[in-house]
C-alpha cells in the first residue's frame, strides 16, 4: 500500500534516521576532503550539526509538526560546525520553515519545503561554489519538484529523487577541479546525501533507529552557581532548576519580564536567555514544580533538571572560589579569538583578547560555542577572529543572532592573519574605522603552514604519498618533502619576496625549541633583509605555523 503522506512521529524517525547514517559514515566523507591534513573535517562537522538537531527532537515522545521544525532548526543551528555544517543548517532552517502548520506532509510538502531549503542556504553563503554541497542539494530540489508533479507516493518520490541527487554528487569533480584532480566527489554533497538516504531507508522500512542518549543539560549561564564560601552558610533556596521552554505561544518583551518576575518571587540566581524559538532558564527555587508550572504556560518542556544543593553544598564549598561570579565594568570593546595551543593562547592574551575559543583545524568550534563567548565578553563591541576559512560562516551566523552588542567578524582565515588583525586595533578610534584596518591589515600577512600528509593524493599538480610534509600557503600547496625543515625552507622561498620585513616562526608542540632555535637561526642567515622571530605556539598537527609580512 503506498505513503501518501509523513506525520510528526514519522518524519521524527526519518530524521533521527538519517543523522545515525552521517554518523556512521563521517570518517568515510571525512577521507573525501581535497587537502590531504590530519585536522577535523567535512564529515565530523556535518555529523555534530545534525547530532545537536536530533538532541533537541528526541525529547519529544509524541511531537508536532511545529515542534519538530523549531527544534531541528535551533539545534542545527546553534550546533553548526565549519562551513558544511552551517550550510546543512541552513538547509534545515529554509525546510523547516515550509512545515510550520502542516500536520502530514505529502510529495508537494517535501518538494516546496526542499526548494526553500536551497534558497536559504544559498543565501546565506557570500559566493556560492558549484560542485559543492550546494550544487547537490539544488539537484535534490529540483528533481523533487519534477517527481511530486508526476506522484503521491513517497517510496517512490523518494527513490527517484535520490537516485537524481547521487547523480548530481556523481559530477561535481566536472564542476571543481580540484576534487576531478583528487579523484574525489564533493564531501558536503556525500553527507547530504547520506542523511537524505538514512531517513529514506528509514521510511521504507530498512533501517531501525536507536535512541539518542539524553546529554546532561548545560548552565545556561555564562557563570556557574554555586553557594557562598562558607561551609555553614544557611541555603535559602535549595534547588537548582533548569530547563527549556519550547515556545509555542506569544513571547515578547512583556511577557518576558512577567515570566522574570514570577520566578524572582519563588527564587533567585534566576537567568531567563530567549531565542527566537526557545526559552533556557535556570532559577533557586524551593518550589521548582511551581517553575515549571509557569513554563508551561508558554510552551512545552524539555531539558528539566533539578539538583538538590544542600546535598550538594560540601562538594560544591571546595571548588567555588575558582567558579565564582566576577563582575567586571562594560567595556567599549572587547575580543574574541579561535586559537589552540598554549603558546599561541598566550599570546593573544599578552595581546588584550579577552575570550579563547579552543579549536581551529583539528576542530571547528559551534555557533553555540560563539555565542557562548560572545555573552561572556562584557563589551559593548565585540570582535571575533575566527583564525580559519572554515570557521567564519559559524562566526557570522552567530552575529545575526545577538542584538544587544555589536558583533564585527574580522575574516581571518590563519593565526597570523588574527594577530596581525588585533595588532592593528586603536582605542581612539570608532568601531567601524577599526573594522577597516584589522581587514585591511590582513591583506598584508602570508602565511605559511608545515605539517604531514593522512592519504595519497594529487592536488595542485603535486603526487603527494602518505606521510609526506606539506608546505601549504594561505590558498595551496607551495612545498612537499620528506623533511620538515627542507619543507619549510621550500616554502619560504615561494613566499619571502622582496616586499617582506618580518618572519615569524611558531613552533608547534612537536617540535623541539633546540630544533626551532637552529632553524630560525638559518632563516636570519638567509633572509637578511628580514628580521626573524621565533615564538612557541604549541600547536598540534603543524609543526610550524609561519607568517611573512
Amino acid at each position: 500500500m503506498a505513503m501518501n503522506s509523513l506525520d510528526a512521529n514519522m518524519l521524527k524517525k526519518a530524521f533521527l534516521a538519517g543523522a545515525y547514517s552521517i554518523e556512521n559514515k563521517k570518517e568515510y566523507i571525512n577521507q573525501l576532503n581535497v587537502f590531504p591534513v590530519p585536522d577535523g573535517d567535512t564529515g565530523t562537522n556535518m555529523t555534530l550539526t545534525i547530532m545537536a538537531a536530533a538532541d533537541e527532537i528526541s525529547t519529544f515522545a509524541d511531537p508536532t509538526m511545529d515542534q519538530l521544525a523549531k527544534a531541528i532548526s535551533s539545534g542545527s543551528l546553534r550546533g553548526a560546525r565549519g562551513n558544511s555544517g552551517v550550510i546543512l543548517s541552513q538547509l534545515f532552517r529554509g525546510f523547516c520553515k515550509e512545515i510550520v502548520g502542516k500536520k502530514e506532509l505529502t510529495t508537494t510538502d517535501l518538494a516546496v519545503g526542499f526548494e526553500h531549503a536551497v534558497k536559504t542556504a544559498y543565501k546565506a553563503v557570500m559566493k556560492p561554489k558549484e560542485g559543492t554541497i550546494l550544487t547537490v542539494a539544488k539537484g535534490v530540489a529540483d528533481k523533487a519538484a519534477e517527481v511530486s508533479r508526476k506522484t503521491k507516493d513517497l517510496e517512490v518520490f523518494g527513490k527517484h529523487v535520490i537516485e537524481y541527487g547521487n547523480e548530481v554528487l556523481r559530477h561535481t569533480p566536472e564542476l571543481l577541479p580540484v576534487l576531478k584532480e583528487a579523484g574525489v566527489v564533493d564531501s558536503g554533497g556525500q553527507g547530504l546525501m547520506e542523511v537524505l538516504q538514512g531517513a529514506y531507508n528509514c521510511l521504507i522500512g530498512n533501517e531501525t533507529v536507536p535512541e539518542i542518549k539524553q546529554p546532561e543539560m548545560q548552565s545556561t549561564s555564562k557563570y556557574e552557581f554555586t553557594v557562598e564560601d562558607d561551609p555553614d552558610a544557611e541555603i535559602t533556596f535549595g534547588y537548582c532548576t533548569e530547563f527549556i521552554v519550547v515556545l509555542e505561544k506569544e513571547y515578547n518583551e512583556d511577557t518576558e519580564a512577567e515570566f522574570k518576575e514570577y520566578l524572582s518571587s519563588i527564587g533567585d540566581s534566576l537567568v531567563v536567555v530567549s531565542d527566537d524559538d526557545i526559552v533556557k532558564v535556570h532559577v533557586h527555587t524551593n518550589h521548582p514544580g511551581l517553575a515549571f508550572e509557569k513554563g508551561l504556560s508558554y510552551g512545552s518542556l524539555i531539558r528539566m533538571k533539578i539538583d538538590n544543593m544542600r546535598e550538594e553544598h560540601k562538594e560544591k564549598v571546595a571548588k567555588s572560589t575558582s567558579r565564582k561570579e566576577t563582575a567586571a565594568p562594560r567595556k567599549k570593546c572587547g575580543f574574541i579569538a579561535v586559537t589552540i595551543g598554549s603558546g599561541m593562547n598566550e599570546i593573544f592574551q599578552n595581546l588584550g583578547v579577552d575570550y579563547l575559543i579552543e579549536g581551529g583545524q583539528t576542530m571547528n568550534p559551534s555557533t553555540e560555542d560563539m555565542l557562548n563567548a560572545i555573552e561572556q565578553v562584557n563589551a559593548d563591541t565585540v570582535y571575533i577572529l575566527p583564525n580559519n576559512k572554515n570557521i567564519i560562516l559559524a562566526a557570522n551566523q552567530a552575529k545575526s543572532l545577538v542584538t544587544d552588542k555589536e558583533i564585527l567578524v574580522i575574516p581571518t582565515k590563519t593565526v597570523p592573519q588574527g594577530l596581525s588583525a588585533v595588532i592593528a586595533y586603536d582605542p581612539d578610534k570608532t568601531a567601524g574605522e577599526n573594522e577597516t584596518a584589522m581587514v585591511d591589515a590582513i591583506q598584508y600577512v602570508k602565511t605559511g603552514q608545515v605539517t604531514y600528509a593522512v592519504r595519497d593524493t594529487s592536488i595542485d599538480g603535486r603526487s603527494i604519498t602518505t606521510g609526506d610534509i606539506m608546505g601549504i600557503g594561505d590558498d595551496k600547496i607551495l612545498a612537499v618533502g620528506h623533511d620538515v625543515e627542507e619543507t619549510v625552507y621550500a616554502l619560504m622561498e615561494q613566499l619571502v619576496d622582496e616586499d617582506s620585513s618580518l618572519i615569524c616562526l611558531y613552533y608547534g608542540d612537536e617540535v623541539t625549541e633546540e630544533a626551532a632555535k637552529a632553524l630560525s637561526d638559518r632563516l636570519t642567515a638567509i633572509y637578511k633583509d628580514c628580521d626573524v622571530e621565533l615564538n612557541y605556539g604549541g600547536q598540534p598537527i603543524y609543526y610550524y605555523i609561519i607568517s611573512i609580512e
